[in-house]
């Protein structure tokens, strides 16, 4: 006697195509849609002891661009700067991390062919970057000097006064916590005491060695964990800290530090819930 076949009933057939279909959305989403999206998040931060003169300075930030990452192309790169010159901000700040590991869905793209795609930024105050591990793992000097040539002023270890309006605050930039020798100290000891600052760095690690002085510190690195599910967070965060420093907004010890997300992706082309952006940061007096 043959016995029949078992068979599913058609409720369970209809979830089991409900879950492939939510799985292939998903997956979509997150391999294909949202790396190749790129936002303008607008973010507002009061300082402490920031002056009444110099409120509602923006500054556009911009990091891990990855040139070479899946998406990130020549096209990709004039849309940065198309966007970010679009806002009008007074000053663009780059974060580092401009290379990328040749890999999976990734190939090398010379610094000297990013710069020349990147020298159109455009900011009364200027443009300026700092320099982070990738960029080291592959050769600091040359992309130093070949964004120095394009007119994008590389400042890690230094410091430089600013003025809007014929009202001075300072710019001080710092070397890479893994790869670039932080010069923290040094750096800090150039900058008159009680004067507004805004810090670069590319790993926000460094958040904790700052003097306490009411500082700005701005960073990148972590692309805020590239994966952030719901009621689980972000999976991956390249940080002794864990997702203490993130992303966005941190206040610790008198100092301000704003994280951002970056634009390109590393290890793995994948972003969910954590879109490309480039930050147009609006400061005033707290």
């Amino acid at each position: 006697m043959v016995k029949p076949g078992r068979s599913h009933s058609p409720f369970g057939q209809r979830v089991t195509l409900g879950i492939s279909l939510i799985l292939l959305v998903l997956g979509l989403w997150a391999f294909v849609i949202e790396p190749n999206r790129l936002i303008i998040r607008s973010e507002t931060v009061g300082l402490k002891g920031w002056p009444n003169q110099l409120s509602g300075l923006r500054i556009a930030v911009i990091g891990d661009i990855h040139a070479g990452s899946l998406y990130i192309n020549d096209s990709k790169l004039r849309q940065i700067v198309t966007l970010t010159n679009s806002q009008q901000p007074d000053l663009i700040v780059l974060l580092g991390d401009f290379m990328v590991q040749p890999g999976f869905l990734k190939s090398e793209v010379v610094p000297e062919k990013i710069a020349a795609s990147l020298k159109d930024l455009h900011a009364k105050l200027g443009v300026y970057a700092v320099l982070g591990n990738h960029d080291w793992w592959f050769n600091g000097e040359r992309v130093r000097k070949a964004f120095d040539d394009a007119g994008i002023k590389v400042i890690d270890n230094q410091a430089l006064p600013l003025e809007k309006d014929g009202n001075r605050f300072w710019l001080a930039g710092l070397g890479d916590a893994w790869t670039g020798g932080p010069a923290v100290k040094e750096t800090f000891a150039t900058v008159p005491a009680g004067a507004p600052t805004v810090a670069l760095t590319h790993n926000p690690d460094l958040f904790l060695q700052l003097p306490n002085r009411d500082l700005l510190l701005l960073a990148a690195h972590t692309h805020g964990g590239q994966v952030n599910l719901p009621f689980v967070g972000r999976l991956v965060v390249p940080s002794n800290y864990g997702q203490r420093f993130a992303a966005g907004l941190v206040r610790e010890g008198g100092n301000t530090l704003f994280v951002t997300t970056g634009i390109g992706t590393s290890i793995f082309p994948v972003r969910f819930r954590v879109p490309p952006e480039i930050v147009i940061l609006t400061i005033h007096p707290d």
